[in-house]
């Protein structure tokens, strides 16, 4: 069994607030849509939503993309992708296709999509290749490259 170092995620990372160890997925989405408390503390939130793991801690990670700050959006995305559950496509899909959105969300939002690994989203990365922001089409181009090597024979031979 491989030993984690200190601080060190079961996703690899190293989470900038360690998740919460009390609480529960409707007290962690609560305090995550508070508008008025701590960044620190929603962030803390995020990451205890991720390692819930489930489709209900998902769907609240999702619903929080209505939040102002786009610090906490793009972390939204990033730890979507980590946590590869495809019910976030659909969201995902919408934060990519947004011009408003914030051009880390998106970028972060098609890097997700690829993460997830899920085929259905080919055509609509595909369709930002050619966004005018280079850090959205070329984290779509990444995305796409990450679908095609999970869908060929290389993936199922790999080894972590």
């Amino acid at each position: 069994m491989a030993v984690r170092a200190p601080g060190v995620s079961e996703y690899g990372s190293v989470d900038p607030a360690p998740p919460q160890q009390d609480g529960d997925v409707r007290q962690w989405s609560a305090l995550l849509m508070n508008e008025e408390a701590p960044m620190f503390q929603r962030m803390r939130t995020v990451f205890s939503l991720r390692n819930d793991g489930t489709d209900d801690a998902c769907l609240a990670l999702c619903a929080a993309f209505v939040t102002q700050s786009a610090l906490l959006r793009h972390e939204l995305a990033y730890v979507l992708g980590q946590m590869q559950n495809p019910t976030a496509l659909p969201t995902l899909i919408e934060r990519l296709s947004d011009e408003h959105e914030h051009i880390m969300v998106r970028h972060e939002a098609a890097e997700a999509m690829g993460a997830i690994g899920d085929l259905t989203a080919k055509p609509i990365l595909q369709a930002h290749l050619q966004d005018p922001n280079p850090e959205v089409a070329e984290s779509c181009e990444v995305a796409l490259d990450l679908l095609n090597w999970c869908a060929s024979p290389k993936w199922e031979k790999t080894t972590w």
